[in-house]
């Protein structure tokens, strides 16, 4: 057989071309599935049993640091067809500075993936606030952000100061779809990508330098909770049936114990932050910053409120489904004009609504302090089923590197802050399974009764509860499994199938999260009982 090889150079050489070929693309798959952190693992119930650390005042603390590029030190370039897009076979130029043969920019995550940024409307933020009571010492980190993979808060992690003695840091993507692509899915073409690693960089050191100033600022605390309807008419649209919102506006505010000097208010709700639509070149936290600036300084007449003060966070909610306000006509304050179409006016009208509610509520008799002021973290590491595009992608290092034959390693967390209990997605939720509403459509793919029950938020013990999504990681939709629906004859809509599944790990990544979340608050509850 050897000298039949040797005779014949050409047929084996033919014959090893793809064979290699086959081999080299093995083992680049195998090395970028493996991912930057495949040993890591979290697995907390905080504080630990037998502790004996006394509760005493909950100790809160904030800090918050500014993420927005300088466009300056970015390559200028020319838009031929004044489209917003930067597409050189329409004519569009740019100027090659340092020779790479690339458009050095800022690409805007969100919509379309060749979005060059031309201007800042707004400073994007990443923000910190502390906790610490009866031993244990807790972040939350809220960031500016379309939404960040699981390793890159790992690295994170690792950068902090072990000498502050921070037991657990949970993030959260604000999900803007007008900031820089912090994913690698947006930076111009997947065949030619050009992802601002520098960006990402410079958005962890900053996240680092916040946790750790809140972590120092930390002060005794009085904590109030209270929650509002915030629409869902005029406010956000679900624009996949079932009609199931997370609309409710939850709010937590803390002030320096025995006075009324605001530090901090923390809110949650569900809402892409896309007022500003697909052609928007500017950089902004979309209605997020209006929220935030609404809540700290005041919204002006008619119809306005005086600012809280402190520092404002938002957490994004259950916006899976998908909520949106891309086609909600939103009403101004005063009565007379309304927005419907993308605009900046109709983006700061969502946002100081939003605010005019969230003030009002906290300064209400509806709001109410907290009696307890015990601190308890749960968290776990969790592997979720992937397949179809998804998993393929992750093989191959395009999206979320750890991938684990089938699966993909992410997190879930449960937080109790006083009578504040939060429950952490590491995604976009559809609000069926956090608030119920599953269905089982006939012409779904599955057509079985609905699987993730009963909803989450009615297992939670808090007084006021939170589910905040995009939280330490970022794996898209979860889609219910009896409303997966890819194959025709289509649920709700006869002619196509919806969006969500092609954003989505597959069918069975629901019920695997939503069983892992049932453990978790389980986890958390057994901490509290024995506290």
């Amino acid at each position: 057989m050897f000298s039949f090889f040797k005779r014949h150079k050409i047929i084996t050489t033919l014959l090893a071309i793809p064979l290699l070929l086959i081999l080299a693309i093995f083992l680049f798959a195998a090395y970028r599935s493996i991912g930057p952190y495949r040993s890591y693992r979290v697995n907390l119930d905080l504080p630990a049993p037998g502790s004996t650390e006394p509760v005493g005042d909950l100790l809160v603390g904030v800090a918050e640091r500014d993420i927005t590029p300088d466009l300056s030190q970015y390559e200028s370039w020319t838009d031929a067809d004044n489209d917003g897009r930067f597409r050189p076979e329409k004519g569009d130029t740019f100027e090659d500075a340092n020779g790479n043969g690339k458009l050095d920019t800022v690409w805007m995550a969100g919509f379309s993936n060749n979005r060059p940024a031309r201007g800042v409307h707004d400073p994007l933020l990443t923000q910190a606030i502390a906790f610490k009571n009866n031993g244990v010492t807790f972040v939350m980190v809220t960031i500016d952000s379309i939404g960040i993979f699981h390793d890159v808060f790992i690295d994170i992690r690792k950068r902090i100061d072990p000498s502050l003695g921070i037991d657990h840091v949970m993030f959260s993507s604000s999900h803007c779809h007008e900031v820089p692509d912090t994913m690698g899915i947006w930076s111009y073409s997947p065949f030619n990508p050009s992802f601002d690693h520098g960006y990402l960089e410079m958005l962890k050191q900053k996240t680092v330098e916040a946790i750790a100033e809140a972590v120092g600022n930390v002060q005794p605390a009085d904590m109030t909770l209270a929650s509002v309807p915030a629409g869902p008419e005029g406010f956000v649209d679900d624009s996949r049936i079932p009609q199931v919102f997370d609309h409710i506006l939850q709010c937590a505010k803390f002030d320096v114990k025995g006075t009324t000097q605001t530090i901090a208010t923390v809110v949650e709700w569900g809402n892409h932050p896309e007022t500003l639509g697909s052609n928007n070149d500017q950089l902004t936290a979309d209605f997020v910053y209006y929220l935030r600036r609404g809540m700290e300084e005041g919204v002006a007449e008619p119809n306005g409120v005086e600012g809280l003060g402190g520092m404002c966070l938002y957490f994004q909610g259950q916006c899976g489904g998908l909520m949106t306000q891309l086609h909600t006509t939103v009403p101004h304050r005063n009565g007379q004009e309304e927005f419907r179409e993308a605009s900046f006016e109709k983006a700061e009208a969502l946002g100081e609504n939003l605010a005019i509610l969230g003030v009002n509520v906290l300064n209400s008799d509806r709001a109410v302090k907290s009696e307890t002021t015990n601190l308890a973290v749960s968290a776990q590491t969790i592997f979720l089923p992937i397949d179809g595009l998804y998993e393929i992608a992750g093989i191959l290092g395009l999206v979320h590197p750890g991938w684990f034959w089938g699966k993909t390693r992410t997190e879930v967390n449960a937080i109790q802050i006083g009578d504040l209990e939060i429950l952490t997605i590491p995604g976009e939720l559809y609000p069926e399974i956090g608030n119920g509403g599953v269905e089982n459509p006939e012409a779904g793919d599955f057509y079985i009764p609905p699987v993730e029950v009963p909803p989450l938020r009615e297992l939670m013990k808090g007084e006021l509860t939170m589910i905040i999504g995009l939280a330490n990681d970022e794996l898209g939709y979860f889609v219910p499994k009896s409303q997966w629906d890819v194959e025709a004859p289509f649920a709700y809509d006869l002619e196509k199938d919806q969006y969500g599944e092609e954003n989505s790990m597959g069918p069975d990544a629901s019920p695997t999260l939503h069983k892992e979340c049932l453990a978790i608050l389980e986890r958390l509850h057994a901490t509290l009982e024995r506290m």
